[in-house]
């Protein structure tokens, strides 16, 4: 039989990325033993029923006590906190990683807060979907998908290599990617469509004429741009304002590009207009 990957795997925040790694790692053998931290006894519980964690607690002190694998699972607004909680309790050797969507300076942060001898390796998973909570969570969820690990000059190198590992056995294409590119890149692929798809759903919420809610009539078109916006508040407050710098310059030039749109539209520039849907549908059919 296969030796796993680690003994002891703690997910604090068993919701649908963390839920979906831990059943992915015990379908494949990578953990002894799964221990679920968080907030809801009844999510706890109903991940013990479905067998994704082996018991919950929601004590972290207590939790990483022996543990040699500590995932963060939670609202990037809570990494330094929950850290701050565990790291007199962790064993030599132990490795903490996340699958937050924010990465920057809080990386380094994480760092300089562990104990000697324990390691931090920055994670996020490009993978997921609008529903949250344990019951969303697959483990097929990371099949296709990639994995983006930040690494630092302070990364332990053999701490390293075994997220890496734990991610391509789960089915993730592995990518290493300096923090701050990271938090630039992933706030204008990511962070500026959520702020985009809340900021629609509300306009269109907002328009009724005569008793007549226009939201209502919403067809496929509009439920699809916006199914993103079903995500979970909390975690998305705590992406906007963590990345807020590059989030805001994003923000500043997609107003710039709305703002030329709105201009060809008012002055039925129709050259102009269909060049610059031409360009965003050549960009876009390359994704596909």
């Amino acid at each position: 039989m296969k030796r796993p990957l680690f003994n002891r795997m703690v997910i604090i925040g068993v919701g649908l990325i963390g839920g979906s790694l831990a059943m992915a790692s015990r379908r494949k053998g990578l953990v002894k033993e799964i221990i679920g931290v968080g907030r809801s006894t009844a999510n706890l519980r109903e991940a013990v029923r479905l067998k994704i964690i082996d018991s919950y607690t929601f004590d972290i002190s207590e939790a990483v006590k022996g543990a040699d694998l500590i995932v963060l699972s939670t609202p990037v607004g809570s990494f330094e906190r929950l850290v701050k909680q565990m790291r007199h309790s962790l064993n030599k050797g132990a490795i903490i990683t996340d699958a937050g969507s924010v990465k920057g300076g809080m990386v380094i942060r994480l760092e300089r807060l562990l104990p000697k001898g324990t390691y931090f390796v920055g994670g996020h998973p490009i993978a997921g979907k609008e529903k949250s909570g344990v019951k969303a969570a697959t483990d097929r969820l990371f099949e296709g998908t990639k994995c983006i690990l930040t690494p630092t000059k302070k990364t332990d190198a053999s701490a390293l290599k075994k997220i890496k590992a734990l991610w391509k056995s789960v089915g993730a294409e592995v990518v290493l990617m300096d923090p701050m590119l990271h938090d630039k890149a992933l706030g204008a692929v990511s962070h500026l469509p959520h702020v985009a798809a809340y900021s629609i759903v509300n306009t269109a919420a907002e328009i009724k004429k005569d008793g007549n809610n226009f939201i209502a009539f919403s067809g496929g078109g509009f439920k699809d741009f916006t199914r993103i916006a079903a995500s979970s508040p909390e975690m998305w407050r705590d992406i906007f304002l963590s990345n807020r710098e590059n989030l805001v310059n994003m923000i500043s030039l997609y107003q710039k590009n709305l703002e030329k749109l709105k201009r060809y539209i008012k002055d039925k520039d129709s050259k102009r207009l269909i060049k610059e849907l031409e360009k965003a549908k050549a960009v876009r059919d390359r994704l596909n």
